[in-house]
């Protein structure tokens, strides 16, 4: 059974700092990070894949870095310069191949493999 365990959430205020991590139970060649504010819908944040490929969404291009230790199976998200409008569940995922470059950055994407349970991010100003 697959499993993906994040963790690292926290409250911090903005222009903090937060890293989040994902233990994933197998070694996928795709992984992203995913967050869904109260009231909006699921959106893409960060994806990187085995050879250290990343991208990320324009709302967190400079601010977040997405990093995969693929002897541990474990994805991380450095967030810097956090702002109010980060607050956020945060999901891992493992994605498709083809999805990896930016298909998951797509409105209403919902084509992961498999996902965790979610670590919360508050940030306050």
């Amino acid at each position: 059974q697959v499993q993906l365990a994040e963790s690292g959430g926290g409250s911090v205020q903005a222009g903090g700092s937060l890293t989040l991590s994902c233990i994933a139970s197998y070694r996928p060649y795709c992984m992203a990070w995913f967050r869904q504010a109260p009231g909006k819908q699921r959106e893409g944040v960060a994806s990187i894949d085995n050879d250290g490929s990343a991208s990320y969404a324009d709302s967190v291009k400079g601010r977040f870095t997405v990093t995969k230790d693929n002897t541990k199976s474990t994805l991380y998200l450095q967030m810097n310069s956090l702002k109010v409008e980060d607050t956020a569940m945060y999901y891992c995922a493992t994605l498709r191949y083809m999805d990896c470059a930016d298909s998951y950055l797509r409105p209403y994407y919902n084509a992961a493999d498999h996902w965790g349970q979610g670590t919360q991010v508050t940030v306050s100003s």
